[in-house]
């Protein structure tokens, strides 16, 4: 019923659409709630466009009156994203980054921009209809009078009839009502003000943001209205803003006088009718670079390179005036550039063009008079340089001048040549530099030295620590300095380069020291560490042969001398330094027993001792020890055990996969065989590598003769105690242990579990025995032979029958080594 009632009020109203009268804001709201195909039918039906609909709707929902603009808090997210997109237009204008000067000033437009009507009114003010003048009487007799003007342009005065004021200066008005008082009322003065004043209706056209008609105060000046109408878009122009009355032009307004030199003298009030128009923008001149106000700025006839200067608030400290860059295009319509000494009166009188591009280039980077800190210093930078001054100079306290991870030993003294543009690097102690001013251990600074701190990475315990400070380590501070030594490298003076290898705390590739001692290179490279030897040490030198081939000697040196002082080695390019290392230094190789061991614990060995050896310090096995049980480990038996599980594991995938693709198969046997196969596989990712050896622990204990097991760094021995059962796993009903007893063989005990699965390969059954060796029973009681007597800690292993499941003879290596493992995994765990 609503439907229908809507559907005859829209018959009703299309016509009047059609004919062009007018359509409320309320009866186009019910229009667009109905469905956008009805809207369609309705608007073919009566010949209307609805995007001319939409156009009329709009002109109905403008504001009559518009005091202020709205701030872009309250702004519509399709306003605000409308003005993004003129802001977007604006960045695209600008030459490179270069933004339009001035349009920010209407950003937000802020309330607060509104006129004031609290203010006193000027003299000059023009009364019309719709203001309201108070008029105070006293004397004689006390009155207050409020009275408007009306249309016609009078006021009604009491007693006196009409009075014409529209038109008419506030001072002049004001004057004739005092007269008037005078005249009717003998001994009674007036005092005349304005109350309410009117509202007028001025336009805003050209390039305005929003274009049109806008109702504002009487006191409304242009810049008022500019911000009534959202400013001015980046298309218009600042400087020259047109006031119009009656199609004459009364004066323009320069926006730039407002920005840079608050004049308000040109934003003239406004009367009611008038025009402000916006033309288009003037020239504009890019200026960039050291200026205060990089920007894009409109000129009003052709100015100069000083006046535009001027405009983009002069030159920074920073700026180097004596070659200024303007990028135009000329006659030809090719890009060029042009130079200019804005230093000389001459160049700023240059002229600037439309669409040039001024660029203040910044002055070079300081070129004498300072020595510069790098690195784990509290304050890098340069310091003046004056002469005589010293490292002790710059850094007078490690602790305060120097970062907690700064290396305090090694620094580095970077060096330039002037005459001859090449760097050398002269080795610092700075412990000892600042612990003796004035020595020969605190340098001498020159001119344009780089003093280089390392970071000390022994000092850093987190990795955060670490990584903050990876910029200071040697290698990527003394990168760039190797890379210039061996650009300088020529015929006759090769690269000054060399390297250091061994034990030294950071080795690598260093700047050959100035000193071109041995002892200084070493400094470089964080000293020595303990498993240094001093008893000799190689140098390996490049050197040219009798026929200009290129061979290289070897040299041995004395480092103990070296490092005491008492013999001096020169250094040559390329010199690789090797510190040979104390053999066996600090070498702590260890064997773990534990278990049923009188003494247990982890021991180091000596190189060549043996199992037999450990077991006689530690005392020997205890009463209880069960020696056939032992389970011996090797580290390098566990990793060879878990690559063969990767191997077997990674197989498995593989034969996994080959299932898959052969599908159900029928009757289901091959789902059945597919889900064997992933439960085995998931035995192997299970499993972990133990790295058992089986050994013989009686012999090793009791027989001299026997075999000697050396020792290796990582191995281990655990001895367990006697054990009183046999146990039984695998494809049988109930997988457990059973207590032993002396006469029963595997069959007796693959009885006792419920005897084999469907699944079981009985014809496979096999004993892994307490010492980790397996044995194969000789006949079964299953497929007709007679039973093996088994031992405590043996354990019996029913396999699966793998030529069920594709005759993959994997499976039963797989399962065979995954028990081993498994039992090895058990026995070390239960200790």
């Amino acid at each position: 019923m609503v439907r229908r009632s809507i559907f005859l009020y829209l018959t009703l109203l299309f016509p009047l659409v059609s004919s062009a009268q007018a359509i409320s804001p309320a009866q186009l709201e019910q229009f667009q709630q109905l469905p956008r195909a009805q809207q369609q039918a309705l608007a073919a039906r009566y010949g209307v466009d609805l995007n001319q609909l939409q156009d009329d709707r709009r002109v109905v929902e403008r504001p009559h009156q518009v005091e202020v603009v709205s701030p872009v808090s309250t702004l519509t997210e399709g306003e605000q994203s409308r003005r993004a997109t003129q802001d977007e237009h604006g960045v695209r204008e600008a030459v490179g980054e270069l933004r339009p000067f001035g349009y920010d000033l209407f950003a937000g437009s802020p309330t607060t921009f509104a006129p004031v009507t609290e203010i006193p009114v000027p003299a000059e003010y023009t009364v019309g209809p719709g203001d309201v003048l108070r008029v105070q009487m006293w004397g004689q007799e006390n009155r207050q009078l409020e009275l408007p003007v009306s249309r016609d342009g009078t006021i009604s005065f009491p007693q006196s009839g009409p009075m014409a004021v529209a038109g008419m200066r506030f001072e002049r008005v004001r004057q004739q009502i005092r007269e008037r008082v005078s005249e009717q009322y003998i001994g009674v003065e007036a005092s005349v003000s304005l109350g309410e004043l009117r509202s007028m209706r001025v336009f805003v056209l050209g390039e305005a943001r929003n274009p049109g008609s806008y109702t504002v105060s009487s006191l409304s000046t242009i810049t008022n209205v500019l911000y009534v109408s959202g400013g001015v878009t980046t298309t218009g122009s600042l400087r020259q803003v047109q006031h119009k009355r009656d199609g004459k032009l009364l004066g323009t307004l320069d926006l730039y006088d407002l920005l840079l030199k608050g004049d308000t003298s040109g934003d003239s009030r406004l009367q009611p009718g008038d025009v402000v128009f916006i033309p288009p923008v003037g020239k504009r001149v890019g200026i960039d670079g050291q200026v205060n106000r990089p920007a894009l700025y409109e000129l009003r006839r052709e100015n100069a390179l000083g006046e535009l200067l001027s405009l983009a608030g002069g030159l920074t400290p920073q700026a180097y005036p004596q070659r200024v860059s303007i990028q135009r295009t000329n006659e030809d319509f090719h890009r060029v550039i042009t130079e200019a000494d804005a230093s000389t009166p001459e160049g700023l009188r240059a002229r600037v063009q439309l669409g040039d591009l001024v660029t203040i280039p910044s002055v070079s980077e300081i070129t004498g008079q300072y020595v510069e800190m790098q690195g784990a210093v509290t304050r890098a930078g340069r310091y003046a340089w004056v002469p005589g001054m010293r490292v002790s100079s710059v850094i007078s306290n490690l602790g305060v001048d120097l970062l907690p991870a700064a290396d305090r030993v090694a620094a580095v003294v970077v060096r330039t040549d002037k005459p001859t543009d090449t760097i050398s690097v002269l080795t610092l102690n700075l412990r000892d530099a600042v612990a003796n001013p004035g020595s020969d251990e605190d340098l001498l600074l020159m001119e344009a030295d780089r003093v280089l701190v390392f970071s000390d990475t022994a000092k850093l315990d987190a990795t955060s620590e670490l990584a903050q400070h990876q910029s200071y380590s040697r290698e990527a501070m003394l990168a760039p300095v190797i890379t210039r030594l061996k650009s300088q490298g020529i015929p006759g003076d090769p690269q000054q380069v060399i390297r250091i290898t061994g034990p030294v705390r950071y080795p690598g590739e260093y700047p050959m020291p100035e000193s071109q001692s041995m002892m200084d290179a070493i400094t470089i490279a964080g000293g020595l560490k303990d498993s240094a030897s001093l008893f000799r040490a190689e140098i390996a030198r490049s050197a040219v042969d009798r026929d200009g081939m290129g061979e290289t000697n070897i040299l041995n040196v004395n480092l103990a001398e070296i490092m005491a002082g008492t013999t001096e080695f020169t250094l040559q390019s390329r010199d690789t330094i090797l510190i040979q290392a104390i053999p066996a230094f600090a070498e702590r190789r260890t064997v773990t027993l534990a278990g049923e061991i009188r003494y247990p614990g982890e021991y180091t060995f000596r190189d060549g001792e043996t199992l037999q050896d450990i077991l006689q310090r530690a005392g020997g096995l205890t009463p209880n020890a069960f020696p056939e049980g032992a389970v011996f480990t090797r580290a390098k038996l566990r990793e060879l055990e878990a690559r063969r599980l990767r191997e077997a594991e990674e197989r498995l995938q593989g034969d996994l996969l080959g299932l898959e693709l052969e599908g159900s198969g029928i009757g289901g046997h091959n789902a059945e065989r597919l889900e064997e196969v992933q439960g085995l596989l998931e035995d192997v990712q299970n499993s972990r590598a133990v790295g058992r050896m089986v050994i013989d622990l009686s012999a090793v204990v009791s027989e001299a003769d026997y075999q000697a097991i050396r020792l290796q760094d990582g191995d281990a021995l655990i001895v367990p105690d006697i054990p009183q059962s046999v146990s039984v796993f695998g494809e049988v009903q109930f997988p457990t242990s059973h207590l032993h007893q002396p006469g029963l063989s595997v069959d007796d005990y693959l009885e006792r579990s419920g005897g084999p699965t469907r699944q079981a390969d009985t014809s496979r059954v096999y004993v892994i025995r307490a010492d980790g060796s397996v044995m194969m029973p000789e006949t079964s009681r299953w497929f007709g032979g007679r039973g093996r007597h088994l031992q405590p800690g043996d354990t019996i292993i029913m396999p699966i029958d793998v030529d069920r499941l594709n005759q993959l003879e994997l499976w039963t290596n797989v399962s065979q080594i995954m028990y081993q493992m498994a039992l090895g995994a058990a026995a070390v765990g239960s200790l």
